[in-house]
């Protein structure tokens, strides 16, 4: 992002590429005015802290009149850097990992899948959703230097130590999909996504606390 990471909160940058999808999609309805309200609504985030956020970044609208869509779809482009193309290597391509080629973010164009590894010789020298899929013993080799990010759907027992060698390798951030909690440098940014332990959550949730 291009604004100064200090003064916003982490759980407001996270929210940011919610709000920008859903002024994406207002702005393709022809709509040019929205409301806190109508954008709580929309994104199921409280106004108040909606409001909150957005007053991290000055004044985007006034009282009784909203937020201009065009100039707030504008404005968070350039805060999430929507215009540059950030380049994605993808670590494991079974079921998960073959899923996320076939769509490789078609709905978020500043991000792409361009390059993947896997062990499965039946794999290597293919392509999938356009992306070519490299041995993961190629990968100091193969990986080019532009690439920042990698997304992990690999065995949990050898993440560690895939993701070594990718910091090795200059790798930025890692999303991971496995359930191995894994140890990097601190200017490293680790997104974990455990699957099972979600649906655990979610089942809970619907069991304790039932929607009125």
């Amino acid at each position: 992002m291009s604004q100064d990471q200090s003064k916003i909160p982490q759980a407001t940058a996270k929210r940011l590429p919610l709000y920008y999808r859903f002024l994406q999609n207002l702005y393709a309805s022809g709509k040019q005015r929205v409301s806190s309200q109508e954008l709580s609504e929309a994104v199921k985030v409280d106004s108040a802290t909606i409001r909150r956020d957005f007053s991290y970044f000055g004044a985007l609208g006034k009282k009784g009149y909203g937020y201009n869509v065009k100039y707030l779809l504008s404005f968070f482009r350039k805060t999430l850097d929507q215009d540059e193309l950030t380049k994605v290597t993808l670590i494991g391509v079974g079921n998960l990992g073959t899923a996320f080629l076939h769509y490789n973010f078609m709905k978020n164009n500043n991000t792409q899948i361009t390059i993947a590894f896997d062990v499965d010789e039946e794999k290597i020298g293919k392509e999938v959703g356009g992306v070519p899929i490299y041995h993961l013993d190629e990968l100091e080799e193969r990986l080019p230097e532009d690439v920042t990010v990698a997304i992990l759907t690999v065995p949990a027992n050898v993440a560690q130590m895939i993701t070594d060698r990718l910091v090795t390798k200059g790798i930025k951030g890692i999303l991971n999909f496995t359930p191995a909690r894994l140890n990097v440098p601190n200017h490293i940014r680790i997104h974990h996504i455990d699957l099972s332990v979600e649906l655990q959550a979610l089942a809970y949730f619907l069991k304790n606390y039932p929607q009125e």
